[in-house]
């Protein structure tokens, strides 16, 4: 039987360290092989050093979720916001702008594409250069002289004083997610995130189902309203006192096909001619040949079909750090 004094030290001990110890005493007593290793791993675990994610030490201003697997841009907000305008453009219509069940589940299925690009475009890397900590001063004096030739012509390589890279030809840093980005078009606040060389064509893909699914809910609501309006004599306070849902719908999707035609064919002639907005907004080859231009297939095939090379930068990659206890 123990002492009082001893019930009292290994109470003000604290029960891990009674039961650590009191462990290890049976298996001293009993020898079990390989254990002891497997205490010491356990018991000092506060200075055994433990595997982080790149993600959660990145300086840009990218949120990531999913431990990494998804990377959105720093405000969210825009991306939910459009993700909630398609569910309740879609439910709306569904409810109240039809009788049909084949226009109706066709109407969800447009959504769902909708849906699944703006997922597509506004979840994965757009194509982020990873920063270099490692150069100074004279890397920065040695990466302006640079000069690069892309098919025939010499373009100045560019040096990021934040990312510290040698920029390649048609990136640019993005202040908004704080990253050089490749190929970089332009960050998007109603997506919420950078486009660029990796997420270009499902941008493309939104555009146009987007286009596609309000242009088709607009059509079948007019008809819906305008046999309303005819059967109120073409009164529109009536009418909009009978079907509110019908005409907000049928005003929502007039103006977002109005737009989203605009950006429909604006990019269809960007990515004609292998042009970015950015390069198109600075003019850049107002007076000089465009030297990624590869004719109208070819670019049309380098931007929608060509294999999408990988991240260069792999966030969930492993990181050692020390644990302070």
């Amino acid at each position: 039987m123990s002492s009082p004094i001893r019930q009292a030290g290994e109470e003000n001990r604290g029960f891990h360290e009674i039961f650590m110890d009191r462990l290890k005493k049976h298996i001293d007593e009993y020898h079990v092989p390989y254990v002891p290793e497997l205490l010491r791993h356990f018991s000092d675990a506060s200075s055994t050093p433990r595997k982080l994610r790149l993600y959660q030490f990145w300086e840009g201003n990218n949120v990531f979720f999913f431990r990494g697997h998804m990377i959105c841009g720093p405000d969210p907000r825009g991306f939910l916001l459009t993700a909630f305008s398609i569910v309740l453009s879609a439910w709306i219509f569904y409810t109240y702008s039809t009788d049909s069940q084949m226009v109706s589940f066709a109407a969800v299925f447009l959504a769902a594409c909708v849906l699944g690009s703006l997922t597509m475009v506004g979840a994965r890397d757009p194509g982020i250069l990873p920063r270099n900590k490692n150069t100074g001063r004279l890397e920065e004096e040695t990466a302006s002289k640079r000069v690069i030739d892309v098919n025939g012509v010499e373009i100045k390589q560019k040096y990021c004083n934040i990312c510290m890279i040698s920029r390649p030809p048609r990136s640019c840093h993005c202040t908004i997610c704080n990253n050089c980005v490749e190929k970089f078009d332009h960050h998007c606040p109603w997506i919420g995130q950078c486009i660029g060389l990796r997420n270009y064509r499902y941008y493309i893909m939104f555009v146009f189902f987007a286009l596609m699914f309000f242009t088709y809910i607009l059509i079948f609501s007019w008809r819906k309203a305008e046999s309303l309006l005819s059967e109120n004599e073409y009164r529109f306070f009536p009418t909009l006192a009978d079907a509110p849902e019908t005409m907000a719908v049928l005003l929502f999707s007039s103006v977002s096909a109005f737009f989203l035609g605009g950006f429909a064919i604006f990019h269809s002639y960007l990515l004609t001619r292998n042009q970015t907005s950015r390069e198109n907004y600075k003019q850049r080859y107002r007076n000089c040949l465009n030297s990624h231009d590869k004719g109208f297939l070819m670019n049309i095939k380098e931007a929608l079909f060509q294999k999408l090379p990988p991240s260069g930068v792999n966030f969930r990659e492993e990181v050692r750090a020390e644990t302070q206890s």
